[in-house]
């Protein structure tokens, strides 16, 4: 029987990251995939085969409606589908390629097959595929098995027209219409590749906002901005159920008067959220307690009530993102091997990939009104900004909150270009607590998209931005 210091269940960001750091502390690790490959959900059916669609679509809407302002002209335009998803499963096995190269650089045994614990150092491996099980010791665990697509009780979801993110990345046609259930992250994402497209897409949110969970600027924005590419939004809309007929789906909803509304479209993705994903582990084996909505109790450590065992990412509680799964990987491995690391979560930040894309770190405004705290605001409009301009991205703003008091920036939160990238910025100078003022003093080169952070917390500090 093989005996190691670390086993990692589940292949994802948190997963293969978690499993690196543990072999980079000297520490014999063990990697469980169930899949053929290795990456989890991110790499396979999410975030990164999401960017390379969002990326491709938003090529073909730059040609179809900003290249002749440019002087490019083009004829006979055409979506080829199988091409793009083509590009798209090449990026992803590129990428899958790439975690198999770190797993072997690093000397980590990765082990397929559906993982379960036998007790809390045991665990059994049973190949998907068919094939001979084996049995491994194991000093400690980390859980991270991941999350999978929410499913609504009273919707039936056959994953051919009633779809989920899974299935909505592999469509080989652009659609007529396409109706979008939840006005999330991953919702608005969808529709904007379709409606790029040419979809006639309708978004119904339960809420009175889009992405509900970061500051309410943002969604007003994003339903702004996107209104403009076609998408349709109804918010306050409750949805009480989806059918199929033939090639059409029609979803029903209750409107915020408690009128009855309902909605064609030849797909319809629900994208209500995920669920954490232990299904088959076998925990009651190793005793391990869970909480509320499925999620594996753990401490301040990351480590469940047996001493040994940990869980990270979208098992445990707090945001669902890939990168917060990473960050609690690298945590769980530095403490097995007797550092003192630390993670501090207001500082993940949260970005949504439409174009503009948008990103919030820190409190939002309505976090800092419920709890009274004194703050100040600078805001500064991309339309005022010189490189944006340059390149016809005039949509979205940047926004700082700062206590009022000592200046220190409490939360940033922003749409417009290249925003993903941009919000590190905030994250970084958050981390070393900065004033707004401390940002303000920094050189930032000219023409950039970054200028507008820098001149958000000058209108921050005594409202004196130069270029607004």
């Amino acid at each position: 029987m093989n005996q190691y210091d670390v086993t990692v269940i589940g292949s994802g960001p948190g997963g293969y990251v978690a499993a690196i750091r543990c072999a980079q502390l000297g520490l014999k690790t063990a990697l469980i995939e169930k899949y053929d490959t290795l990456g989890g959900t991110c790499l396979n059916v999410g975030c990164i085969p999401s960017k390379a669609l969002l990326d491709s679509t938003e090529h073909y809407h730059n040609a179809h409606s900003t290249f002749k302002e440019h002087g490019i002209e083009l004829s006979d335009l055409r979506v080829n589908m199988p091409q793009m998803n083509d590009r798209k499963n090449g990026v992803v096995k590129a990428n899958t390629d790439g975690i198999v190269y770190l797993m072997k650089k690093n000397k980590i045994d990765v082990l397929h097959g559906l993982g379960s614990f036998v007790d809390k150092t045991h665990i059994k491996i049973v190949p998907t595929g068919g094939g001979e099980e084996q049995q491994i010791e194991t000093k400690n665990v980390i859980i991270a098995s991941g999350s999978k697509p929410t499913v609504l009780p009273f919707i039936s979801q056959d994953k051919e027209r009633i779809i989920t993110s899974t299935e909505a990345l592999n469509i080989r046609e652009v659609p007529k219409s396409f109706v979008v259930i939840g006005g999330g992250v991953i919702g608005l994402e969808m529709a904007s590749i379709y409606a790029r497209l040419g979809s006639e897409v309708t978004v119904i949110e339960y809420t009175d906002a889009l992405v509900p969970t970061m500051d309410s600027s943002i969604g007003k924005e994003l339903k702004r901005v996107l209104g403009k590419i076609g998408i349709k939004f109804l918010l306050g809309h409750k949805v009480t159920g989806a059918t199929r007929a033939g090639d059409t789906v029609t979803v029903t909803a209750t409107s915020p008067k408690g009128e009855q509304v309902q909605v064609q479209g030849d797909y319809c993705l629900v994208a209500v959220g995920r669920s954490p994903y232990t299904a088959g582990l076998n925990l009651e084996a190793a005793g391990i307690e869970m909480e509320e909505r499925g999620r594996i109790k753990v401490d301040e450590h990351l480590q469940t009530n047996v001493p040994g065992i940990y869980a990270i990412g979208d098992v445990v509680r707090g945001a669902m993102l890939a990168h917060k799964a990473e960050e609690e990987g690298v945590f769980v491995a530095e403490t097995l091997a007797g550092q003192k690391p630390h993670i501090n979560y207001l500082l993940i930040p949260g970005v949504v990939y439409t174009w503009p894309e948008a990103a919030g770190v820190g409190y939002t405004e309505e976090q800092l009104k419920e709890e009274g705290r004194a703050y100040k605001t600078g805001n500064f409009p991309f339309r005022a900004s010189g490189r944006a301009r340059a390149s016809g991205d005039l949509d979205g703003f940047v926004k700082v909150l700062a206590d009022k008091t000592t200046d220190e920036i409490l939360g940033v939160h922003m749409v417009g270009p290249r925003i993903a990238d941009l919000i590190a910025e905030a994250v970084t100078a958050m981390e070393f607590r900065a004033s707004a003022e401390d940002v303000a003093r920094m050189s930032h080169a000219h023409p950039t998209y970054a200028e507008a952070m820098k001149e958000a917390c000058l209108a921050a500090t005594e409202n004196r931005a130069i270029h607004m």
